[in-house]
């Protein structure tokens, strides 16, 4: 048994030389400390200080001494507990002379111990207040090693390590609480950036511009972009892309990808957040060329975050790095909050660009409703009880409740337009909007942009965005007047428009769908046109589905006075005049025209006749057919030849066939039947058409 004294005065120097060395140690550095001048006061083979979890990052703090090392499994939790169960108290140390007598419950004790051959020990409690917060322990190698004296000089240790430890607390609660203050001012920052950009911006690339400096600045990702749900397609936009030190980041914009299994779609269909690591991106740009792409830029990981709203998923928030690791569980929770206040804007954006959309369009259907209004067509209705118009009217009505393309063809004047609408209005979609284009009215590249429109910087002048006429006939109906002068290079872009129903403006990768019902119409011979090869003939025949032949006012005579009467109340109001009667003279010569310019031609000759009546009696100026019809003057008389007068009143079906025998069937040229009546070719042809008179039948009679 080691007997000794009470602590000698080199100790206590030693101690209070220990104590002030203590003051200047750190937790890291006290293990250290304790070992080296530990060893002239208190002889010790084994050295082991156990502090609690609270106190060291380390779940088991590892022993010291200058021959042994503790056990690093000994959990300190469960090494503690056994230690403040033995000790009599946390002020008074626990001396054991012989570790053969250490009763059972002490599994982790005996274990320490025996490992490294400690025969007897001393443990003292290290407090903390009144709160236990360690053991140190010194052990020997033979028995009945420590006195009081050595568990004195141990509580009084005790007592400074118990400093070293508050004061490391005390440290590492500052670090751990400045780490706290700077990660809170960098998320209230950053939720104020976000707040900012979502009440200010409306517009999507603006936006992720803004958002895209916090999250450079808290996650290091040098990419962003807004990855949509496009309903129309199925499929998902690229709305907006922020791609650092990148000169082709605009080009990524606006392309459509179908619903893939990319991270930022499976993101989107999960409504959780994904991390992408390299090797996974590696795998996928075999498949993907997008992916490659961002290979290419160094971008070598992605966290797509779901934009959610009202349980809704709207898109992913798409960030990238070219650094691996940065996405961490921490920069996930902080990316998820960040996508928050984005997903409303990216709402309150949607439908903003919507709600313009539909005023846009609403303000143009306004300006062509009140053009219609104000312009008027031909005329107000169609007029006319001929049987070849009957007829015509009759396809209206069978092809008006179809949704079936139709081609309207009649020679310039016949009333195409007014056809167009009278097929509109019998269809279901008369309450919608029906918008009409001349063709020959306006060049190739115009034709183009006022058809289909275009985007801003589409070409030089374009400082906005237009709607096109295509989408803004989007369930109404779309005239398309003189197709046969549309140029061949628009033909294609008209055809896949009418066959697939979808089109993109100029300057736009972005496809638009609309629901158009066409009606075409043309003067020209169109199948002629595409033996020519100037018309498309698989655009002709997606045109010819429903053919409308609309015919000449010449082959229905019996509606010019009715026609005439019309134009004649018509314009009479218009100019506040009153005209009774219509001499019958001017009504025979206006029968006897065969009227080249068709309906158009016979309403402008009423509208100048009404100017120039001075009376109720309508003055038609017979003087502007003179130099057709022969009215008044006396054509020269040649052998068989008649005068223009005489024409005009004896023209019959039996004077037609005589005067063919007489010509042995000859209709033109100087010894013809045209001749000898005083008529035009073109007009005996005619005449000779609507009655069912040939010059086969009048030869060699």
């Amino acid at each position: 048994m080691v007997v000794r004294c009470a602590p000698t005065i080199s100790d206590e120097n030693i101690l209070r030389m220990f104590a002030a060395i203590l003051s200047q140690t750190d937790l890291d550095n006290l293990r250290e400390e304790l070992s080296q001048y530990l060893a002239p006061l208190i002889q010790f083979s084994f050295l082991d200080l156990t502090l609690s979890d609270a106190c060291s990052r380390d779940s088991r703090s590892p022993a010291f001494g200058p021959i042994a090392q503790s056990l690093d499994t000994v959990p300190s939790s469960s090494l503690l507990a056994e230690c403040a169960s033995g000790m009599p108290s946390s002020d008074r140390p626990w001396l054991i002379g012989n570790c053969a007598e250490l009763p059972s419950c002490f599994p982790y004790l005996q274990s320490m111990l025996i490992q490294h051959d400690v025969q007897s020990f001393c443990s003292v409690s290290v407090t903390l207040g009144s709160r236990p917060i360690g053991v140190l322990t010194l052990g020997r190698d033979h028995r009945d090693a420590f006195t009081e004296v050595d568990a004195h000089i141990l509580r009084t240790v005790c007592i400074h390590i118990a400093f070293v430890v508050e004061r490391a607390m005390e440290k590492q609660d500052g670090v751990l609480q400045q780490s706290a203050f700077l990660h809170e001012h960098d998320l209230l920052l950053s939720a104020r950036e976000v707040a900012e950009a979502v009440i200010s911006e409306l517009n999507l690339h603006l936006l992720l511009l803004a958002v895209s400096k916090s999250i450079r600045r808290l996650c290091g990702a040098e990419y962003a972009d807004l990855l949509l749900y496009d309903a129309h397609h199925d499929a998902m936009r690229r709305a907006a892309v922020s791609f650092e030190r990148c000169k082709d980041a605009p080009s990524l914009e606006g392309g459509v990808h179908q619903l893939d299994e990319t991270t930022g779609v499976m993101a989107f269909r999960m409504k959780k957040p994904l991390v992408t690591t390299s090797t996974e991106l590696v795998k996928r740009a075999r498949r993907f060329k997008q992916v490659a792409k961002f290979l290419e830029e160094g971008l070598v990981e992605f966290c797509s975050i779901p934009l959610i709203i009202h349980g809704r998923a709207l898109g992913t928030l798409n960030v990238g790095s070219r650094v691996c690791g940065r996405f961490t569980d921490s920069c996930v929770e902080l990316l998820t909050e960040i996508a928050k206040p984005i997903a409303v804007a990216v709402e309150n954006a949607l439908a903003f660009e919507e709600i313009s959309e539909l005023k846009d369009k609403l303000s143009r259907e306004k300006v062509y409703l009140e053009g219609e209004i104000k312009a008027t067509c031909n005329f107000e209705e169609i007029v006319g009880e001929s049987s070849a118009l009957k007829s015509v009217l009759e396809q209206v009505q069978v092809v008006s409740e179809s949704d079936a393309t139709v081609l309207i063809l009649g020679e310039t004047g016949t009333g195409k337009e007014l056809i167009a609408r009278a097929v509109h209005n019998l269809s279901p979609r008369k309450n919608r909007t029906f918008v009409k284009l001349n063709c020959a009215a306006l060049p190739t590249g115009l034709l183009e942009s006022e058809l289909f429109g275009y985007e801003n910087g589409a070409f030089t002048g374009a400082t906005g965005s237009k709607m096109g006429l295509m989408e803004l006939a989007h369930n109404g109906t779309l005239f398309l007047d003189e197709i046969g002068d549309i140029p061949l290079e628009i033909q294609p872009k008209l055809l896949r428009a009418l066959q697939d129903g979808e089109f993109s403006r100029l300057g736009s990768t972005r496809t638009i769908k609309v629901d158009v019902r066409l009606i075409a119409a043309t003067n020209r011979n169109l199948r002629q046109l595409v033996e020519e090869r100037q018309f498309r003939n698989d655009l002709y025949y997606r045109l010819n589905v429903f053919p409308v032949t609309i015919p000449p006012l010449r082959e229905r005579v019996e509606d010019i006075p009715q026609l005439v009467k019309h134009f004649t109340r018509k314009f009479a109001l218009r100019t506040k005049h009153t005209i009774d009667s219509i001499p019958s003279e001017s009504m025979n010569a206006l029968l006897r025209w065969n009227w080249p310019g068709n309906v158009r031609e016979l309403q402008n000759l009423i509208e100048r006749a009404v100017i120039l009546s001075k009376g109720p009696v309508l003055n038609v100026p017979l003087k502007d057919l003179q130099e057709y019809l022969e009215y008044s003057v006396t054509v020269p008389q040649g052998p068989g030849k008649i005068s223009g007068a005489k024409v005009q009143r004896e023209i019959t079906a039996d004077l037609i066939v005589r005067t063919l025998q007489e010509t042995n069937g000859i209709v033109g040229g100087p010894r013809g039947a045209a001749e000898r009546l005083g008529l035009k070719r073109t007009t005996l042809v005619w005449k000779m058409r609507s009655l069912g008179i040939t010059p086969k039948s009048c030869r060699d009679r």
